[in-house]
């Protein structure tokens, strides 16, 4: 009986060390990955940033085009309108000063809500690095809390039985 409760026991560990290897090399394989994911996620800001610049720099393009070929028709409408409802848009050169302004303001807005985006990835990245570490401590806490149970459990069982086969000693000695 006792060999076989050896032999149980060992084809246990020997199960549970399997699993645990399972999940080393698991863990390992993924903390392999990280590089690649942190590679991928400066990628992503590198691009974003990138593709803003580009569209500014694209649209400021374009419109320079079309204000260099509309000037000549444009200058005589503005100059003759800047008196009455237009009074801001006091000269082309003032348009353009505005307009370009507006789109600059686009731009940095267009890179401070990534940055904000950014931002917050950043504090849901810290937010999960605390929950994982918090499920950490408590599977660390509640597999001690389970291992103890098990233990006052196995004890109790042995008092139980060595009072009980103490009281069949007992009751066969009587008789």
């Amino acid at each position: 009986m006792s060999s076989n409760k050896e032999k149980n026991r060992e084809i246990i560990n020997i199960t549970l060390d399997e699993t645990k290897s399972t999940v080393k090399r698991t863990t390992d394989e993924a903390i392999k990955e990280i590089p690649r994911y942190t590679k991928a996620v400066n990628e992503y800001q590198e691009e974003t940033i990138q593709a803003t610049k580009d569209i500014a720099d694209n649209f400021l393009e374009s419109q320079k085009e079309i204000i260099h070929s509309l000037q000549s028709l444009w200058i005589p409408y503005v100059e003759n309108v800047q008196n009455s409802y237009w009074s801001y848009w006091t000269s082309p050169k003032r348009a353009t000063e505005n307009y370009a302004r507006a789109v600059s303001n686009v731009t940095d807005s267009t890179i401070a809500s990534t940055r904000l985006a950014n931002n917050v990835l950043y504090a849901s990245m810290e937010a999960w690095k605390t929950s994982v570490q918090h499920a950490r401590d408590n599977a660390k806490e509640f597999s001690r809390l389970n291992a103890n149970f098990a233990k006052t459990f196995e004890n109790v069982a042995k008092d139980s039985l060595r009072d009980f086969s103490d009281r069949e000693v007992q009751t066969h000695s009587r008789q």
